[in-house]
């Protein structure tokens, strides 16, 4: 991941671990005091969100863990991890760009695509004129590549 996305990621490890606990905290606390706990919905409610977000920064924490941070080459002459490529689709004549991110950041509809994606594969090593080919259910897909940034 690009230390953009590292960054994100840390700040929102933080924020759940603080912030997000003590909110949770006071939600159940104000639920004990409601009495019998048994019949208490929100008590329940409570800790069913205490356990989502435990779950949640224990997957963050394990994110943080295994980065791998990328340095984003600005205007490299291949596509890597972070760039932004514009590409032709050469079977329908459009252009698209697509920005390569890890998976935990990928929005596809926006453009971001996972690095572990089949595009992203295919495009990653690629040089400003290459044309990729990629196989998808609806046929091979052949890009070809216009401009890095």
């Amino acid at each position: 991941m690009t230390a953009e996305e590292f960054e994100r990621l840390r700040e929102e490890l933080h924020e759940l671990e603080s912030g997000g606990r003590a909110q949770i905290a006071a939600r159940i606390k104000t639920a004990r005091e409601w009495g019998d706990l048994s019949e208490n919905g929100e008590y329940h409610a409570a800790k069913e969100a205490q356990a989502h977000l435990e779950t949640r920064i224990l997957r963050i924490r394990e994110q943080v863990r295994s980065a791998v941070v990328v340095e984003r080459v600005e205007g490299g002459e291949e596509v890597r991890h972070g760039a932004s490529v514009l590409v032709t689709d050469l079977g329908k004549s459009d252009t698209q760009t697509f920005k390569i991110v890890s998976p935990n950041e990928a929005r596809p509809r926006e453009g971001l695509i996972s690095s572990s994606s089949p595009v992203a594969q295919a495009l990653i090593g690629a040089r400003v004129g290459d044309v990729v080919e990629i196989t998808t259910p609806a046929g091979v897909r052949r890009l070809r590549v216009e401009s890095i940034n």
